[in-house]
């Protein structure tokens, strides 16, 4: 089955956030906080992060009930666009197969601009972003770990 989170971009302060949203709605953080810095390719070209930057957090996830999980990153200029107010909530869709990714990420991303096409990720997921035509944000992953 599908699930539907919300993602949610901060300009530095994700991790802060989340353990806010972790004090208000209890539980554990899903795995380690993954980091800009461990992304591959983070020391080249144009995608070369600062020490700063590096120390950022990529991604980390709290659940919080059944099916539900809240989802953060730090936005880093350069990658995506700008954070602001409206684009800094973007729903996260995980679908149970590559199949349905494609299908949803297809239908979803017509008349939209993708970010990222439908492409294996170095976590182990199947990933794709995109802004639809209406402006809204969108992350599928289809986590095949």
């Amino acid at each position: 089955m599908t699930n539907i989170n919300p993602y949610l971009n901060f300009d530095g302060n994700a991790e802060e956030a989340m353990n806010f949203y972790k004090a208000a709605f209890g539980g554990e953080f899903m795995g380690p906080v993954m980091r800009w810095g461990g992304a591959p390719g983070c020391d080249e070209g144009d995608f070369k992060l600062s020490d700063a930057d590096k120390e950022k957090v990529m991604h980390m996830a709290l659940p919080i009930s059944e099916g539900n999980v809240i989802m953060a990153s730090d936005s880093v200029k350069g990658l995506g666009p700008a954070l602001s107010v409206g684009n800094n909530v973007t729903i996260a869709v995980g679908p149970d197969s590559r199949e349905e990714a494609d299908r949803l990420f297809n239908a979803l991303s017509a008349g939209g601009e993708v970010q990222m096409p439908m492409a294996d990720a170095f976590w182990g997921g199947y990933f794709g972003s995109f802004v639809d035509k209406f402006g809204i944000n969108w992350l599928i992953n289809v986590d095949e770990r």
